[in-house]
């Protein structure tokens, strides 16, 4: 199997305490691995490596089989992984749905008229079409995540890495975020504590756990 992503012996340690070590990891294409554990185990740390945002103490992470040596080796690979925090609430540029939905193809000098084309489909896709020229800030917190999601989704990213994606939200808008990363075909890693979520979409499970990373049964 191809691989998105794999994680060759990275260690993590902070000012407290090393958070985990040695843990290695392959993500297949289109392939859904969950990682488990309770909090302050390191899981969004993890996470973190993976999409580029802070450095392994240790190890390194590959991308597409290219080996990452620094935060700068992201770069070329920034339009392919999408990275969807825990806190969506300081994630928004836009006051309305659809212009912070199209602001990453403006960004890139797509037209205003292409963009909107583009973001009238995503938004048909999920089925949020009727928060078009909504207040971002006005919305539910389920609403805000799928906005976030639909936001990441327009760039075609070939890797989705989701830190708790259903954390607060109402039992309504977990099966809302459950249909739509089923019916998506990318290579996923989620990070969560919720068994029952995790188990809706992926049999590969994974816990951390003391500062290591076991496959589940």
């Amino acid at each position: 199997m191809s691989c998105s992503v794999n994680l060759r012996n990275v260690s993590y340690q902070n000012d407290k305490k090393e958070l985990f070590k040695n843990i290695n990891l392959n993500l297949g294409h289109e392939e859904k691995i969950a990682i488990l554990g309770s909090n302050g185990s390191g899981k969004s740390t993890l996470l973190k490596i993976i999409a580029g945002l802070i450095s392994p103490s240790e190890g390194y992470v590959e991308i597409f089989h290219n080996k990452i040596d620094s935060l700068d080796d992201f770069k070329k690979f920034r339009n392919d992984i999408a990275y969807l925090p825990q806190d969506v609430t300081n994630h928004f540029l836009c006051p309305t749905v659809i212009e912070d939905v199209i602001f990453s193809l403006r960004a890139k000098g797509v037209s205003k008229e292409e963009a909107l084309i583009q973001g009238s489909e995503i938004l048909e896709e999920l089925k949020i079409t009727h928060l078009k020229d909504r207040i971002i800030f006005d919305l539910s917190g389920g609403e805000q995540k799928i906005v976030a999601l639909a936001g990441l989704l327009i760039l075609q990213p070939k890797i989705l890495l989701l830190d708790e994606p259903t954390n607060a939200l109402d039992e309504q808008s977990e099966k809302r975020i459950i249909e739509i990363l089923n019916s998506i075909k990318k290579s996923m890693i989620i990070v969560s504590h919720h068994r029952s979520f995790i188990d809706s979409l992926t049999n590969i499970v994974y816990r951390l756990d003391g500062g290591n990373l076991g496959k589940m049964a």
